[in-house]
């Protein structure tokens, strides 16, 4: 198994951890979508065609960090990486979740209001084993809420 936790912009990142809470894999969110799709299928490769899940960081293009807003430019560019993360998962076969931040940073204990130090020290809480930065923080958390959310769907089922 294999969850992938996906914090979408040019700023964000990919990450990918296993059943176990192991992280196999992080990286900056790539640069072109087709190194985007090549990512995503090599995160699928990784899990030897097994269960792969993702989830991505729902997120506004109307605010950009902590309550300020994105100018047209940027906020096109944005909505215009969101769409291309969706496609490219659908495209690599990977089912994914969006996921609003005041939901996973409530489940992750790391309400941030913006300030990305705090979901940085939860990652290096919860992953003392990598060099946590500010691009792979959210997308760790991000891939360790799909884990432990899959743990309570199968659980209910």
């Amino acid at each position: 198994m294999l969850f992938i936790g996906i914090d979408p912009g040019q700023s964000g990142g990919l990450a990918g951890i296993d059943e176990l809470g192991l992280v196999v894999t992080t990286l900056k969110m790539p640069e072109t979508e087709q190194d985007l799709l090549n990512a995503l299928r090599d995160f699928r490769e990784h899990a030897n065609h097994g269960y792969v899940r993702a989830v991505l960081e729902r997120v506004s293009a109307g605010v950009f960090g902590a309550n300020r807003r994105m100018g047209v430019t940027s906020a096109f560019t944005f909505g215009r990486g969101v769409g291309a993360l969706r496609m490219a998962l659908t495209a690599a076969e990977i089912p994914f979740d969006e996921v609003a931040p005041v939901k996973w940073q409530t489940a992750m204990m790391c309400r941030t209001r913006g300030d990305k130090n705090i979901s940085k020290r939860r990652a290096q809480q919860l992953f003392p084993q990598v060099k946590v930065t500010h691009a792979i923080a959210d997308c760790l958390l991000l891939a360790e809420y799909c884990r432990r959310e899959e743990r309570v769907r199968r659980g209910a089922a």
